[in-house]
């Protein structure tokens, strides 16, 4: 599995006119700026192209692109060189935020268009489950994320009352 080869496949379709715009979110996301953690699939946040007379997003032309080209689909997943990949939309307007404002960082000499480490943070921050708890406490912990980013964002979204809880069970009240 080379995550290069999904880097390319997404940044072509990008190219093709297949999506808009793509970013890569959840753990694999996080491993960009923390030691990498045991994950089961990718996580690419598209903005997927749309009809103008239509409200709905048809991810059709996603799948038929990458099965026209050797990916073969896997329940929800569409499998690029390897890897179970989640193509999917921007769901809340952090996440909306996330995706436009992620950076290209670089792996082995390409370009991969990734959420920023306070959006990574604040969405898992939002999502709340066990394991984004843990990824939240690491990008605390790795002193990966800006501070004073982070809380204009956690304000921005409404997300201060479970900062603080968070702060109060997993680091001491600490007044970050």
């Amino acid at each position: 599995m080379n995550i290069k080869d999904v880097i390319k496949t997404v940044a072509q379709m990008e190219a093709d006119g297949v999506i808009e715009r793509y970013a890569i979110g959840g753990a694999v996301g996080a491993t960009f700026y923390l030691e990498p953690v045991a994950t089961l699939d990718i996580d690419i946040f598209v903005t997927f192209k749309s009809d103008q007379d239509s409200i709905f997003v048809d991810p059709r032309p996603v799948y038929d692109y990458l099965k026209s080209r050797g990916c073969s689909v896997d329940g929800e997943y569409l499998i690029i060189s390897g890897w179970p990949v989640q193509f999917l939309p921007p769901n809340t307007p952090l996440v909306e935020e996330a995706l436009a404002q992620s950076v290209d960082l670089d792996v082995d000499g390409l370009p991969a268009r990734v959420f920023t480490p306070e959006h990574l943070a604040a969405v898992a921050l939002q999502t709340g489950r066990a394991k984004d708890k843990a990824r939240l406490l690491q990008f605390v912990e790795a002193g990966v994320i800006d501070m004073k980013r982070f809380n204009v964002i956690v304000e921005r979204f409404s997300l201060s009352e479970a900062w603080d809880k968070f702060k109060s069970v997993f680091l001491d009240g600490d007044a970050l």
